[in-house]
C-alpha cells in the first residue's frame, strides 16, 4: 500500500490505474508459484479516476496567433507547418485526423474537407478561406514530388507519410517552443480544446461544439461547460453567513 501510495500521485490518474492493476497481477501470479501464501493482491488501494472531473486544458488565443506568427512560411516546412498548425486550431482536428489527411479528402470546388475520425468514422467539414489558402501554398510550394496520396509528407527523406499522430506531436512541441509559448501542455490536442472554449465564449451551443468536433456522446462535449467561468459563477449558491 505504501508503494502505491508514494508512486500514485507521480502519474497520471489513467497510469496510476495501470500501475496498481500490473501490481496486481503480478502479486497474484506470485501466490499462485507458491511464493507467498497471503492473498497480498486484495491489499493494493484502487485510485480514484473519475470520468471528466478535469478541466480541459487549452492554449490561450493570444497563444495560438503567437504560435502561428512564429512559423516561416518562407520554407517549405513552414508552409507545411503553418498549414497543419492551422487545421488543428480552426478545425478542431485530432492529431492523427491531420496525419491521414490525403488529396482525395479535400473537395476544392465544394471548399470542404472530409476528415476520418475515431471508429473510421467520417464527417465532412467546410473548410475556411486561411485554412484552404495555407493548405494549397504548401501543395504548390512546398510539398515533395511523391507518389504517396497523404497532404502532409515528411521533410527530409525517405519522403512520405507521417506513420502515426507522434509526428504531429513532435511538431506542435517544436512550434511551441520556437514561440516561446508557455502552454499547458505540449500536445496538439490542446488546439482542440481552444477552439472549443472560444466557440463557447462566442456563445456556441454545446450541440454546435459537439458537431465540429465530432463527438459521438453530448456528455462528452460537457466537460467544456467547466472552461465557461462568468456563466458557472452565477450558478453558485452564496456562502452561508457570507465571506469572511
Amino acid at each position: 500500500m505504501g508503494f502505491v501510495q508514494r508512486q500514485a500521485p507521480r502519474l497520471h490518474p489513467k497510469r496510476a490505474k495501470l500501475l496498481t492493476s500490473a501490481l496486481r497481477s503480478f502479486l497474484r501470479y506470485v501466490r499462485y508459484r507458491g511464493d507467498i501464501t497471503r492473498d497480498l493482491a486484495a491489499a493494493v488501494p484502487p485510485v480514484a479516476n473519475w470520468s471528466m472531473s478535469s478541466i480541459p486544458r487549452a492554449i490561450p488565443a493570444d497563444s495560438v496567433r503567437q504560435v502561428l506568427a512564429s512559423i516561416s512560411r518562407r520554407t517549405p516546412k513552414g508552409r507545411r507547418d503553418y498549414a497543419i498548425v492551422l487545421l488543428l486550431a480552426r478545425l478542431g482536428l485530432r492529431a492523427g485526423e491531420v496525419a491521414s489527411l490525403i488529396l482525395d479528402d479535400i473537395d476544392w470546388d465544394a471548399g470542404r474537407v472530409s476528415v476520418r475520425g475515431k471508429g473510421g468514422q467520417r464527417t465532412a467539414l467546410p473548410l475556411p478561406e486561411d485554412v484552404g489558402g495555407a493548405i494549397a501554398a504548401y501543395l504548390r510550394h512546398g510539398r515533395p514530388c511523391s507518389s504517396s496520396r497523404r497532404v502532409f509528407l515528411r521533410a527530409k527523406a525517405p519522403i512520405r507519410g507521417f506513420l502515426s499522430q507522434v509526428a504531429i506531436g513532435s511538431l506542435v512541441r517544436h512550434a511551441l517552443t520556437r514561440a516561446g509559448v508557455k502552454a499547458p501542455t505540449q500536445g496538439a490536442h490542446q488546439f482542440r480544446h481552444a477552439l472549443a472554449t472560444q466557440m463557447l465564449r462566442h456563445g456556441a451551443s454545446l450541440a454546435e461544439i459537439g458537431e465540429l468536433l465530432r463527438h459521438r456522446s453530448a456528455e462528452t462535449t460537457k466537460i467544456y461547460t467547466k472552461v465557461d467561468l462568468g456563466t458557472l459563477r452565477t450558478l453558485a449558491l452564496p456562502w452561508p453567513g457570507g465571506v469572511r
